[in-house]
């Protein structure tokens, strides 16, 4: 986003310059200001397009995601560990995670302990946040 900013930031003092260049002051006298309001206009009209298109072009898909198994092995985080996690990231409640994996309430709660542990985080962002720096989930 910075970079875009920074790209329009450039363009309208490009577009100053250019202006200034030319002796905006005697374009004016030739041209009409309908005219230069129109190629302002055009410019503008340009760079928001491009802008617009680089901030709504789709991204990566989730179907490139490649699980960092090293990572799963080094942290020694187990298969069942890894669906809570994946669960949580949904944004499910402890008590929704227990009825999709069919396990009790305190069963999930003993692996976030343990998924804590392991990622070395104190809440379920963090967890969740760490998990997907490290190509763990989704």
């Amino acid at each position: 986003m910075k970079k875009t900013i920074l790209i329009y930031g450039l363009a309208m003092a490009m577009l100053v310059f250019l202006l200034e260049y030319f002796e905006y002051k005697y374009l004016v006298r030739d041209l009409s200001v309908e005219i230069l309001i129109l190629i302002i206009a055009s410019v503008f009209a340009a760079l928001g397009l491009w802008v617009g298109s680089k901030l709504l072009a789709p991204k990566a898909s989730q179907s490139d995601f490649t699980r960092n198994d090293k990572a799963l092995h080094f942290l020694q985080i187990s298969d069942r560990e890894l669906e809570v996690l994946e669960q949580v990231a949904k944004g499910l409640s402890n008590q929704q995670i227990a009825d999709t994996l069919f396990v009790s309430v305190n069963t999930v709660k003993t692996h976030l302990k343990n998924l804590y542990e392991k990622l070395e985080v104190k809440r379920r962002t963090q967890a969740v946040e760490k998990a997907r720096e490290l190509k763990l989930i989704r």
